[in-house]
């Protein structure tokens, strides 16, 4: 097997078609229109299009001109302009796809991922009252101590600090073997 099939497989190998669903489905809800039936998943995201009427509606004016003609470059436009809504919106810059992810459909699967971390950051908006999309993030948890208990800490030795019984790697040949010279 070729090296570039062997990726491909991998790639495609991540894609879950429940969570593409689920993505699906919150897109339809939010934008209140059904994917055409016979469509693939990926060929109606393809134009960036429907990604940037959801980006509009999640913060309406964020992409204020949407290309629905044009050639190719127009397109990916509009892929690229739903990014840097993606960014703007709270969405980590690791979280969102490449254009070509897309474009060329290389990685779907972290189409899907992008679709997932903005349901998340949807969370953070409050202007925004659903449907939302995967799990709510996690709060902050601050936590206030005292300075008696931090010199408390300062007191304990832990096991990855040598003190861990007396065990050693004394003995461990690691790498190269003996060396045994035979007489003449």
């Amino acid at each position: 097997m070729s090296l570039e099939r062997a990726v491909r497989a991998k790639i495609a190998g991540k894609r879950d078609p429940q969570q593409d669903k689920e993505a699906q489905e919150w897109i339809e809800t939010i934008l209140g229109k059904k994917f055409p039936a016979g469509v693939a998943y990926e060929d109606y995201l393809r134009d960036g299009v429907v990604l940037c009427e959801l980006m509009n509606k999640l913060q309406p004016g964020s992409i204020p001109k949407v290309n629905t003609s044009g050639g190719d470059f127009k397109m990916m436009e509009n892929i690229n302009k739903f990014q840097a809504a993606c960014k703007a919106y709270g969405v980590a810059d690791l979280d969102t796809f490449q254009t070509a992810d897309l474009w060329e459909r290389k990685d779907i699967a972290q189409v899907t991922t992008t679709l997932f971390a903005l349901g998340r950051a949807s969370y953070k908006h409050p202007e925004f009252n659903g449907p939302y999309l995967g799990p709510k993030p996690a709060d902050e948890c601050k936590r206030d101590f005292s300075e008696e208990q931090l010199k408390a800490g300062q007191s304990i030795i832990g096991l990855q600090a040598g003190s861990n019984k007396g065990a050693t790697q004394s003995g461990q040949n690691i790498g190269a073997g003996r060396k045994i010279l035979l007489g003449k």
